[in-house]
């Protein structure tokens, strides 16, 4: 497996954009086009204009080994870079490419990370689409002298990898008067607050291991995951939310949403060449969070975008974490299509 460091480039996303909204077009039919409409006294479309944005961002997942209430929990964390990248959208196509120059990432004492890192969020009128595929390999322990008994160092473990592959589906009761596109996207704006219920589902398949087991030797007393080197996964499930944006001062707004899943895991733990399986129920969490200012024009924002997956082995009563999420800094100008470059892109109106 290939795995790419620094590099972040989202052209999938036209293709991905595409399918969905045709696939949800044609399941709905002309219920979809009722429920598309968008309450202009609430959200400013902006359909004539192409949005174009500078930003920084970084990615994450990480892994926790819970401990028992004495105990703290086990943080492996990568080394992932802090990217700069440009991106534009129009409608419900959007790409975005990045990069990590070495002057944002001078960072050496956290080890070396591989990754490839294809977290996708979409936001077509009335739903929420979310996909996830992480390969990384070379993980830390946080903090410093955990694992190693030297305070001034991290342990450091190349040989741990993971990798998660994923969905999520949720569908926007009161998407004709609340946008994440304009929260997330920039492509729109939000003039009054407004908030709606969120209904879907996820499903995950994942697993982490290393060459030997997960646990440090050294504190191989302390923890009930002490002979597992390996833990695959698969999880399922329905589950709901709320998001709402508060809008004060017409341009300047904060935006939260979260939604909780009861998913029914199968887990598999690898202990000295043998297999111990489980079969159990997790709650799961996916969350957003934006601050920020946003006008017909101009927008700036920071945001996050995170995702707890919690699995249960069969060797313990704690959980196995997987933590992932994008930190992101935008900032972003709406610009007005011409004729010409607007008869270009009909390809994407058409969906």
């Amino acid at each position: 497996m290939t795995f790419i460091r620094h590099i972040s480039l989202h052209c999938y996303l036209a293709l991905l954009g595409t399918m969905f909204s045709y696939v949800l077009a044609a399941q709905e039919g002309n219920l979809a086009k009722a429920l598309t409409e968008v309450d202009s006294n609430y959200i400013h479309t902006a359909d004539d204009f192409i949005t174009g944005r500078f930003y920084f961002s970084q990615k994450y997942t990480s892994i926790v080994l819970e401990g028992r209430k004495e105990i703290q929990d086990l943080r492996y964390r990568p080394n992932t870079t802090l990217n700069m990248g440009i991106g534009i959208t129009y409608r419900a196509f959007s790409l975005n490419l990045a990069y990590g120059f070495q002057f944002l990432n001078r960072d050496k004492e956290k080890g070396k990370t591989r990754y490839l890192d294809l977290q996708t969020h979409l936001y077509p009128r009335n739903w929420t689409i979310d996909f996830f595929g992480q390969l990384y390999k070379g993980y830390f322990l946080f903090p410093k002298g955990l694992g190693n008994n030297d305070p001034k160092n991290y342990y450091l473990r190349p040989d741990v990898g993971v990798s998660l592959f994923g969905i999520a589906l949720y569908n926007l009761i009161n998407g004709s008067r609340f946008s994440y596109r304009a929260a997330m996207l920039q492509s729109e704006w939000q003039k009054k607050s407004a908030g709606t219920w969120l209904v879907g589902g996820e499903i995950y398949a994942g697993s982490f291991s290393g060459d030997s087991v997960l646990v440090p030797s050294l504190l191989k007393e302390k923890y009930e995951q002490v002979d597992v080197q390996k833990v695959r996964f698969l999880e399922v499930g329905p589950g709901g939310g709320y998001a709402y944006t508060l809008v004060f001062k017409e341009n300047f707004f904060i935006m939260g949403s979260a939604t909780l899943n009861l998913d029914i895991g199968l887990s598999r733990e690898f202990i000295h060449g043998e297999t111990h399986d489980k079969i159990s129920v997790s709650p799961n969490l996916i969350y957003r969070a934006v601050i920020g200012y946003n006008s017909k024009v101009w927008n700036l924002n920071v945001s996050l975008v995170g995702n707890r997956i919690a699995v249960r082995g069969a060797s313990t009563n704690q959980d196995y974490l997987f933590n992932t999420g994008n930190y992101r800094l935008t900032f972003a100008r709406k610009f007005l299509v011409g004729p010409a470059l607007k008869k270009k892109l009909r390809w994407i109106e058409k969906f």
